[in-house]
């Protein structure tokens, strides 16, 4: 039996892809887990990713309130990186901006629950995508921070959708796409707006995409649910069942799904029967 803090499980692109889950101070090999009937019992305690203060209430996936008021990375911009307000002087922390916004941000399409455009800070790639069970993604659009990035992904959201239904992530079955194609048909008609970010921002700082190749991604999943019930540890403290796939930030197992990144900083008990 392992305890300790949740923290969102780290990733490894590969045939399939490797995942560890964080307990504590231990890294949980769960690839080696699968088939196997595997436990996780929530103590009723949850510690702040972030400054490890003890606190009745989770924020932003694993934040107390204090830190989700003070903190850059909790701020709304971040859900919505269009209102990026760095420029304006008046960024939270701008230091942890000048480390994680004003850098290079790609871009891209995915196939997740079906064709998505989305954005990531350049050194997330391919990890963001991994996160968000992907099973193919490709760069289309390259920028110097992520308020560009943003400014983009809004204007094309109104052609492609921006948003993933993690239930039909979770079933499995997605078709693949040409992501290629896709972005010859999205680059003729956003045309027009990527040449005006170009022209607002620069030309060397928007830089399409010209000969990227899409990645494609497999999980490691033995059977994928036809029905999804999500666990839930605010309504139940135990969680138990055979581990039948990892994909996403979630935990496949025979009795349900779990997204271990929703209870980042919970204190679980973890086994292995």
């Amino acid at each position: 039996m392992t305890q300790g803090t949740l923290r969102k499980m780290r990733t490894e692109l590969a045939d399939p892809v490797h995942y560890q889950l964080p307990v504590g101070e231990t890294l949980i090999d769960l690839n080696s887990l699968l088939g196997q009937e595997i436990s996780l019992v929530y103590s009723g305690r949850i510690f702040c990713i972030e400054c490890a203060r003890k606190t009745n209430k989770s924020f932003n996936q694993g934040y107390c309130f204090p830190c989700l008021r003070r903190l850059a990375a909790c701020d709304t911009c971040i859900v919505r990186p269009e209102l990026c307000h760095y420029h304006e002087g008046t960024c939270r922390e701008p230091q942890w901006g000048e480390a994680y916004c004003m850098q290079p941000h790609v871009v891209y399409l995915a196939n997740s629950s079906g064709l998505k455009v989305g954005i990531t800070r350049k050194t997330q790639v391919p990890t963001r995508w991994i996160d968000q069970g992907a099973i193919q993604a490709l760069p289309i659009v390259e920028v110097d921070t992520r308020l560009q990035s943003g400014l983009i992904e809004t204007a094309l959201k109104s052609t492609v959708n921006d948003k993933t239904d993690w239930r039909r992530m979770l079933k499995g079955g997605q078709t693949e796409i040409d992501l290629k194609l896709e972005w010859e048909q999205l680059r003729i008609s956003s045309e027009a707006l990527l040449t005006d970010c170009q022209s607002q921002f620069g030309a060397s700082t928007v830089r399409l995409k010209e000969h990227e190749e899409p990645t494609r991604i497999c999980y490691p999943v033995l059977h994928y649910p036809e029905k999804i019930k999500a666990f839930n540890f605010d309504k139940e403290k135990s969680v138990k069942g055979t581990l039948e796939g990892i994909k996403g930030q979630y935990l496949i197992l025979d009795q349900g799904v779990l997204n271990i990144r929703k209870f980042a900083g919970y204190e679980i008990s973890f086994t292995v029967f």
